[in-house]
């Protein structure tokens, strides 16, 4: 599998090129902000774009979906409670944000246990509702993209429109934790990390 991190925005969020090293087939995961230089990597790596796919719905996640959409004409996936933040500057938090990103509709929704083919690849979908309602992480052989639900050392906010603590907390001991210890975690935020290392030190799984 091959996975290239894109730091992009004021938010620093991260976007992730995710492909099968056989086909170059591979998917656009939150593609936040800097779109032409989303696309401009794509072209770099001669990567075949499938899928556009956002975690959940903040602003900093899917800011330049339309732009990267424009471009490759792929289908754009978000979990179904989501959905209407795609189209929605306040509840995205464009408006808060000052940005003036393209916002475009998905053209298909996900929900638990969605599996997401692409070329030897298979993406299944983890719903992990807390940072928003319809947040979701991508499992992937190994790797776990796991957008603002869990960082290295920490976890997402709660204190946004759809957050809820219970829920991220329910989200992190019932899917995250169970996951063998040397999944890595490539989160929406910061450096990769392990499951191992966050049982061991993120405070929040204690």
């Amino acid at each position: 599998m091959l996975i290239e991190c894109l730091e992009v925005g004021a938010f620093a969020a991260n976007c992730y090129l995710v492909a099968c090293p056989e086909t170059k087939e591979a998917v656009v995961i939150d593609p936040g902000a800097e779109g032409e230089r989303i696309n401009n990597r794509i072209v770099e790596l001669g990567l075949k774009i499938k899928y556009i796919i956002n975690t959940h719905g903040h602003v900093d996640h899917i800011g330049a979906n339309g732009e990267v959409k424009e471009k490759t004409g792929v289908p754009l996936l978000i979990h179904q409670h989501d959905a209407a933040m795609c189209e929605n500057p306040e509840s995205s938090l464009l408006l808060f944000a000052g940005g003036k990103s393209k916002l475009c509709p998905p053209d298909r929704t996900l929900k638990e246990g969605d599996e997401i083919k692409v070329g030897s690849l298979t993406l299944k979908v983890l719903e992990t509702p807390g940072h928003t309602r319809g947040s979701i992480c991508l499992l992937v052989e190994d790797a776990l993209f796991s957008g603002d639900t869990i960082f290295a050392g920490s976890i997402g906010r709660t204190d946004l429109p759809g957050g809820s603590y219970s829920q991220i907390i329910d989200s992190l001991m019932n899917k995250i934790v169970p996951l063998p210890d040397k999944t890595k975690i490539y989160p929406g935020h910061g450096p990769a990390t392990t499951v191992e290392r966050e049982k061991a030190y993120n405070p929040f799984l204690q």
